[in-house]
């Protein structure tokens, strides 16, 4: 993993959630101009900066850095609604799940 992975996967979250550049920066708090920094490779966000864009983006930094998941925040929504099922819940929504995943 290097730097183009971090860029290229905030802008991928970015893309997913439907949000420009300066939309992002200025929700996080920044100038205008700050995500397209982070973008064209001319700086890359600080440890505390990278938390905090998980957090927007509703992701841990464990989801971020996992190249095998596609969409992590759509994951992290389908956890959080999960993980307060019942057992036969989601037993179900397994079975479901492996459907799904034949196709």
């Amino acid at each position: 993993m290097d730097e183009k992975f971090i860029r290229d996967k905030i802008t991928s979250l970015r893309l997913k959630k439907n949000i420009s550049e300066y939309k992002l920066s200025l929700d996080l708090g920044h100038s205008k101009g700050y995500i397209q920094g982070i973008s064209s490779g001319r700086s890359l966000p600080s440890l505390g900066e990278f938390l905090y864009m998980c957090e927007y983006f509703g992701i841990t930094p464990k989801e971020f850095f996992d190249e095998e998941i596609e969409n992590p925040m759509l994951v992290q929504k389908l956890y959080s609604i999960a993980k307060d099922m019942s057992e036969e819940d989601l037993c179900a929504l397994i079975g479901v799940a492996e459907q799904l995943n034949k196709k």
